[in-house]
Formats: structure tokens, sequence, C-alpha cells
């Protein structure tokens, strides 16, 4: 057997004890959520509602470190902590002389990296009382990591599962409904904002995040769930980083370069910023790339501006790249990149320049997939396949400069439930879709009064 070590795994003893919370390190000062009614500051009052006051307190914490409650670490035994693989076999392929390294998150049991952040979220709404938990999803992967939190903390759990991935993935929804959730097609006719937006079939998160925020605003015993975009989100995710800055200092090697996909932010936040702490306290030369879809090109195509969250302007106004509240992005198969904004510290990163970003389109971010299977043999969730065409594209860059470059990816999720997808590759019927630039403009001209940000 070959002596080449490819698994580098960590005993559960060194699962992190806290999250990483990226505000206390920020090169200046971020600019607050806004109170679209006052343009004051958004503060804990305007997000009691529909937040527990522990996430709430998580939310605008600005100590570099917020403790993991021991009840959310025993949870996260169950698959943290996650493997690191090195791509030796995808390097030979694509005659690099790059070190390809992915943390692999698809071994939780919804499939991907959402329960890191939705067993806390679960935990402190039934520490507050609360009886039950409503969201929305994409692809699924965020609906089904909180119906199994819900299930492990006895809550009930109602999802708003955007329109096209409702269709497109029939078993995203059975799973969730295996864990004891109710999942509902969005725009759906059960909420005003669901019967204003009926002329969207395929849906959008922007629509559903409504749907299940109006739900939430409704009922005392029921609280919102956000997958992920706010802080809190962003934070919980890093443990994904911290084991990754481990596992790499076992294979003696730091990352030049640290790839992700981004959709909300969340997953491309708990790889990338551990190591960006070390960037901006010990001036590390780590670059960052975040991929998204070529049809939702929110970093690479959007406008930084305060916006809503949701469809129907019910969140607080947001500091971030935004295509417009209101678009409502083509149905294209990765529904966990189809977000009209991002995390508004993700936002505020790209736009200080320290993190670069780039847009794929279905047929070659499908193309670098099918390459990572027959190579690795994981199947990757159309999500974090535009990571691996990134990659693919480093590697190929470093094989061309004759120069060897450490990149480091996540692998947020499998594929397992998208064969719909791979079918349509395979049969040459995926389509490139077209972003519209129509729409966007015609989006932006509705943007809220807000104040400029530099």
């Amino acid at each position: 057997m070959s002596e080449e070590t490819v698994k580098y795994t960590l005993p559960d003893s060194e699962i992190p004890t806290h999250w990483v919370n990226l505000m206390a390190d920020l090169p200046g000062p971020a600019s607050p959520p806004l109170n679209p009614a006052t343009q004051e500051p958004a503060g804990p009052d305007d997000l009691t509602p529909i937040f527990p006051m522990g996430l709430i307190l998580q939310e605008v914490a600005t100590e570099p470190e917020v403790e993991i409650p021991e009840e959310v670490r025993e949870v996260y035994t169950r698959w943290r902590p996650s493997p690191l693989f090195r791509a030796r076999r995808l390097e030979r392929a694509l005659d690099t002389p790059a070190h390809i390294y992915y943390k692999y998150e698809g071994g939780s049991p919804a499939g991907s990296h959402k329960p890191n952040s939705a067993v806390p979220q679960a935990f402190e709404n039934k520490k507050a009382g609360i009886e039950r938990l409503v969201t929305e999803t994409g692809a699924g992967q965020w609906g089904s990591a909180l119906a199994l939190a819900c299930s492990l903390f006895d809550l009930g759990c109602e999802v708003f599962m955007v329109g096209a991935s409702y269709d497109q993935k029939p078993y995203r929804r059975s799973m969730m409904e295996a864990w004891g959730a109710t999942v509902y097609r969005s725009p759906s006719d059960r909420t005003a904002a669901g019967r204003a937006n009926a002329e969207h079939d395929s849906g959008s998160l922007g629509i559903a995040i409504s749907e299940a925020v109006e739900v939430a605003a409704g009922d005392e015993r029921t609280n919102y769930a956000l997958g992920s975009v706010l802080n809190h989100v962003c934070m919980h995710q890093t443990v994904i980083g911290q084991e990754a800055m481990s596992q790499m200092a076992m294979a003696g090697e730091e990352p030049d370069v640290v790839v992700g996909c981004v959709g909300g932010g969340s997953n491309f936040a708990g790889l990338a910023f551990p190591f960006m702490r070390r960037r901006l306290r010990d001036g590390a030369t780590t670059r960052f790339l975040a991929a998204e879809p070529a049809a939702c090109p929110t970093l690479t195509r959007g406008v930084y501006r305060y916006d809503f969250g949701d469809t129907s302007g019910m969140t607080p106004l947001l500091p971030m790249y935004t295509l417009g509240h209101d678009f409502v992005p083509p149905p294209l198969h990765a529904g966990g990149l189809r977000y009209h904004g991002d995390s508004p510290l993700l936002c505020g990163l790209v736009k200080a320049g320290l993190i670069d970003a780039v847009a794929y389109r279905q047929n070659e971010t499908f193309e670098a997939a099918v390459r990572f299977a027959r190579t690795e043999g994981l199947l990757p969730a159309p999500e974090p396949a535009h990571a691996i065409r990134a990659v693919i594209e480093e590697a190929e860059a470093a094989r061309a400069a004759g120069e060897k470059r450490v990149i480091l990816f996540g692998l947020c999720g499998h594929g397992h439930f998208d064969m719909s997808a791979y079918d349509a590759y395979f049969s040459g019927t995926l389509e490139d879709i077209e972003f519209s630039e129509a729409e966007m403009q015609a989006a932006l001209e509705r943007l809220p009064e807000a104040p400029a940000l530099a």
C-alpha cells in the first residue's frame, strides 16, 4: 500500500471549543444593518420577534471568539471533526505541481455543512422555550439540516422550499419529512408574500425567506431560522476552517489559496474566515477565491448597496453586494447559490480587496464535477462544483507557471440528491442559462432608499 497520505483525521477531542468571530479583526468598522423605517442601526429589539436572545447576542458579538455550548459540541461528534483529503489522483490527472486539499462536509447526517449552524440555532431556540422553527431552503440542504436539528431538540419544523428545487429534488423533500418537517413549495398560497409572488413559479430564496419570516412574525411560539448570510450563521461554520488549519499542519503545508462556492456565504466563511483572521492579524499572504454561478453573479455583477435580505422587504437593510431584492434568478441546478445578496461580512471583505470572486456557467461547472468524481470518487453537489471549477483553473495555472501551489477548497456537500442535474449534463440538455442584465437593472431601480456605502 502506498505511503502517500490522502486523508487527515482528528479525534473528537479536537472539535473546536469556540467559534471564530471575524468581526473583531476587520480592517475597519463594519457597516451596520439598518432598520428600514428609521434608517438607524438595527439593534436586538429589531430581531426579537423572530430570533431568540442567545442568537441575537451571537449576531452582535464583538469578542474574537464565542464559546460553543457543550450540548452543541456533543451533537457535533456525530460527524465532526470532518476529514481533510489530499486530492492526489486529481493532481495526477491534471499533471500539476499544485497540491490540492479539500475539506469534506458531506459526511454529516444531512449530507452537507449546514448542520453546523442548524444545531446551535435549534439549541438556542429550545432553550428560549420556542416550540417551532420555520425556514426557507434553496437546494434543500439547509431545510434538511434544520429538520434534523429540530428532531434532535424536539421542535416542530416548517420549510418553504424554492419551487425549482422542490420540483428538481424530491428526495431532499422526503429527507426533511423523514425528520418530521412539513415542506411547502414556494411561492405558496399560505402567505401574503407567496401569493404576491405567484407569477414567479420557479421561486427564489428571497421569496421563500419572506414567507418564512411572515409565518414566524405572526406566532409568538414560532421563530425563524436562517441558513446563511447573517454573522452568527457564518460564525457557526468556522468549525470547518479551524479543523482544516490543524489538518493542514498535520500535512506540513499552508494553503496559498482558499477556494469555496458562495450563495449566501456561510460555507465559504466557515472554511475561509479562520485563515482570513491569520491574514488580518499576522500578515499571511493567503489568497481567497469565491466561486459563484454566472446565472446569479452577485459578487461579480451586483452593486454594493443596502438592500433587503428578502423579496418582500420584511428584513433589516443589509450592506452587501446585491442583484436587487426582487430579482428572481433563473432556475439553475445549484439551487443553494440562487440568492440575490451575500453575507455582509463576506461582501465587506470583497469590497476591501481581500477576497476575489469568479463566476461559472453550468456546463463547465458540471464538467469539473465529473472530472473530480472520476478521479477522487466523491460525487459533488452542484454548489461546490463551482469551487472545483476554480480549483482546476488554479492547478492548471500552477502547471503553466511551473510552480508549486497549495490549494485548499471546501467540498461542502455530496450530490446524491442531484442526479437529475447530472442526467441533464450527460444527455447534453443542461443549459448555460443566461443572466438577465435588464432584469437586474430593473430590480436595482427598486432598491430601498438608504445611506450610500463607501
